[in-house]
C-alpha cells in the first residue's frame, strides 16, 4: 500500500466523518454542540500503527459477555487473535463477531492512552472483509481508524466495554482522542 494514497483517504475519512457530525440528521451531537463542533481531534496519521496480519482464528469461537455502559450485556464470539509487535514488545488483539454469519470483526481495545488523550474506557476498530482483508487473505489492522464509541458524544448512547483481555499495556498514538477535545491555553 502506497503510504501517501493511505494518508490521503485517511484524511478524506476523516474529513467525512467532521461533516456527518456536523450536518447528519443522525449525528450524535446534539444540535446545540453542532454550533460549536469544530471537528473531531486525531493523532496525526502514522503508519507504524498500520498492519498486515493474518487472523489466528479460534477453533473453538468461546461466547463471552461484554457490558454495556449503561448496564445491560450482550454476547459476542471469541472469533480470533491477531499477534503484533508495537515497539520491540508482542501484543495480541481478540476480534469478535456479534454472529457467526457477519462478516464484519469488531477489535476493541484500551492503552496506554486511554484516560489520558484518549476516551478512558477505550476504543474500537471495525474490519470490514471487503475493505481491510488483503488479496493474500491478510487483514489491515490500522489503528490509525481507532474511533470513540458513540456513547462518548451522547448519553442517549449505550456502548460495551473493552473486556480486560484487549487492555493493551503500550500507548497507542493513532486514532481519534478525546472529545471534547482538551482546551489550549490560547483559548
Amino acid at each position: 500500500m502506497e503510504i501517501s494514497k493511505w494518508k490521503q483517504n485517511l484524511e478524506r475519512e476523516r474529513e467525512e466523518k467532521d461533516r456527518f457530525f456536523l450536518e447528519h440528521p443522525q449525528s450524535p451531537l446534539s444540535f446545540r454542540e453542532r454550533s460549536e463542533f469544530k471537528g473531531l481531534a486525531y493523532f496525526p496519521p502514522n503508519p507504524d500503527y498500520l498492519f498486515e496480519l493474518e487472523l489466528h482464528e479460534h477453533r473453538e469461537k468461546k461466547t463471552i459477555k461484554i457490558a454495556y455502559t449503561k448496564g445491560n450485556e450482550q454476547e459476542f464470539l471469541r472469533w480470533g487473535e491477531f499477534r503484533f509487535k508495537i515497539n520491540g514488545q508482542e501484543q495480541i488483539l481478540q476480534a469478535y463477531k456479534g454472529s457467526p454469519i457477519e462478516e464484519t470483526l469488531f477489535v476493541p481495545f484500551k492503552d496506554g492512552t486511554s484516560g489520558k488523550e484518549t476516551y478512558g474506557a477505550g476504543r474500537y476498530i471495525d474490519l470490514d472483509p471487503d475493505t481491510d482483508k488483503t488479496i493474500d487473505g491478510k487483514w489491515i489492522l490500522d489503528f490509525n481508524k481507532a474511533y470513540n464509541p458513540w456513547c462518548v458524544y451522547s448519553e442517549a448512547y449505550t456502548c460495551p466495554f473493552v473486556p480486560p483481555e484487549n487492555w493493551l499495556k503500550v500507548p497507542i498514538y493513532a486514532g481519534e482522542k478525546n472529545y471534547p477535545p482538551k482546551k489550549t491555553q490560547e483559548e
